[in-house]
């Protein structure tokens, strides 16, 4: 009888870890795909930003996530990589996912039958963190004020972004700790996608 217990003992721990590891693997694809979902916006947030480099007026929508679209089908595909279904997404603001998945599989037939039925869930949130900051002319409240629109009215239009073909000067992109000095007539050196955002898993 105790050497009975004991093994029963033994195969029901075996049971508890098998369950762990399932759990743990779960949570492994919840963690994965919500990066995923966060990593293509990012990446699609970065792409959006070199397209309107010479507009600075609209950085700050861009680095506000405004206008990004919901990358929950790459969410889809991390989690089946890490044989998890039954994908949960959502955006989480405009700059973040919330995901729950399933495991595809239970812990397995052991002395707990629940184990051979119940399939892991976990839950994973990523973030997308905005590292850049900058200036535009005339924020100081040195310059600018009422400058807009100011003069005989002649060639202002598209001029506070240089849609008229005029010289544009961009602003000075600070980035933790470095300042992007762009050029409009070299836009060769740009700060790169995870240089503009940080994507990182919340909590």
């Amino acid at each position: 009888m105790v050497v009975a217990g004991l093994l029963f003992l033994a195969f029901a721990y075996f049971a508890v870890g098998q369950a762990a590891v399932n759990r743990n693997g779960a949570q492994t694809a919840a963690d994965a795909a919500a990066l995923a979902a966060a990593q293509e916006t990012r990446d699609q947030l970065a792409d959006r930003w070199v397209l309107d480099i010479l507009h600075p007026t609209r950085w700050q929508d861009i680095f506000d996530g405004v206008g990004a679209t919901d990358q929950c089908g790459r969410a889809v595909q991390l989690a089946a990589l890490n044989d998890a279904g039954n994908v949960q997404c959502g955006p989480d603001g405009p700059l973040g996912y919330t995901v729950t998945v399933q495991a595809n599989r239970s812990a397995g037939d052991s002395v707990i039958p629940v184990t051979s039925t119940t399939r892991a869930h976990a839950t994973a949130t990523a973030v997308i963190e905005p590292l850049c900051t900058f200036e535009l002319p005339g924020e100081d409240g040195d310059e600018g004020e009422g400058d807009e629109g100011g003069g005989d009215g002649e060639g202002d239009e598209g001029s506070e972004d240089g849609e008229d073909g005029e010289d544009v000067a961009l602003p000075v992109l600070t980035c933790e700790d470095r300042d992007w000095e762009l050029d409009p007539e070299d836009l060769t050196d740009l700060p790169g996608p995870e240089d503009l955002f940080d994507v990182h898993l919340a909590g």
